[in-house]
């Protein structure tokens, strides 16, 4: 390492607005909304706030799972959030979600109507509310809340992590690299070694452990996250990639994927969604 690049932090930190990076136009170190706006209502009670990242697709994949088997109450509109333009600091999207994250959902079918931010929280309240997706056996439960809860402490590693030092930085710094790397591929060996054994994360019955690992890790080992799949390696995990593959053939899945998707095929984007017609 050269002395230049050596990095002396300072006593007090302070906000640089200039620090780079793909998204420094919309990091900052404070909460709140930036702006007013209200957002918008549909016609369903569930009111689904977001974008087709990999938190995103998770709530968008479990509602489609439930109309696909006849939850009819889990119809659901959907909004585009664009967190590029800073739409997630509005008013309203604030007042769902104090955190400012997608996604977000309000249930307009209690009173008052219920917000629910965190998309494993959003997975956890359908998944209770519509009796599916989750076991009732106290230790089936336990095993799919710890591999739910898992990929939510792990992904940060994957996204925060490698996703922004690999792909996102405005330089690319070996140390940095090469610790998430060490992680990410640590959490695909634990995830191939889980699925060595089972057909699903937690055995042979799909679940919301599956719809939240998907996104993220089932993404990677398919060479759509990042371009990070033949860095990692990823085709050596095959268990993971039977799995994510397996998961990806689903009709709901593929449905789930296109919904607040704004970028790429035309033909797989629908960046509201309101009805079933809507993804036709």
């Amino acid at each position: 390492m050269s002395e230049q690049s050596v990095y002396t932090p300072p006593k007090v930190w302070t906000w640089d607005e200039s620090s780079g990076g793909r998204f420094a136009n919309i990091n900052r170190p404070v909460a709140g909304a930036t702006h007013q706006k209200d957002l918008p209502v549909g016609k369903h009670p569930l009111q689904l706030h977001s974008l087709a990242t990999p938190n995103g697709v998770k709530v968008t994949i479990m509602l489609e799972e439930l109309l696909a088997i006849g939850k009819t109450g889990a119809e659901y509109d959907a909004y585009l959030i664009n967190i590029g333009e800073g739409e997630q600091f509005s008013s309203g999207f604030v007042d769902i979600n104090p955190n400012s994250k997608i996604p977000a959902m309000l249930d307009r079918s209690t009173e008052p109507p219920t917000r629910i931010f965190e998309s494993a929280a959003i997975l956890i309240y359908l998944a209770e509310k519509f009796g599916a997706f989750y076991p009732q056996e106290p230790s089936a439960r336990a095993e799919c809340l710890s591999w739910v809860m898992w990929q939510m402490g792990s992904a940060p590693y994957l996204g925060g992590g490698f996703g922004h030092f690999y792909a996102y930085a405005p330089e690319k710094w070996e140390y940095p690299i090469n610790r998430y790397t060490m992680e990410v591929k640590r959490q695909l060996d634990v995830l191939d070694q889980n699925l060595a054994g089972r057909t699903y994360m937690c055995g042979e019955e799909y679940n919301i452990a599956d719809m939240a690992i998907y996104p993220w890790y089932g993404a990677l080992v398919l060479h759509r996250l990042y371009e990070g799949g033949e860095f990692l390696d990823v085709d050596s995990y095959e268990n993971v990639v039977r799995w994510a593959k397996m998961i990806d053939e689903r009709p709901a899945v593929k449905r789930g994927r296109r919904v607040n998707r704004a970028w790429g095929d035309e033909d797989k984007q629908v960046r509201e969604r309101h009805d079933a017609s809507d993804l036709d």
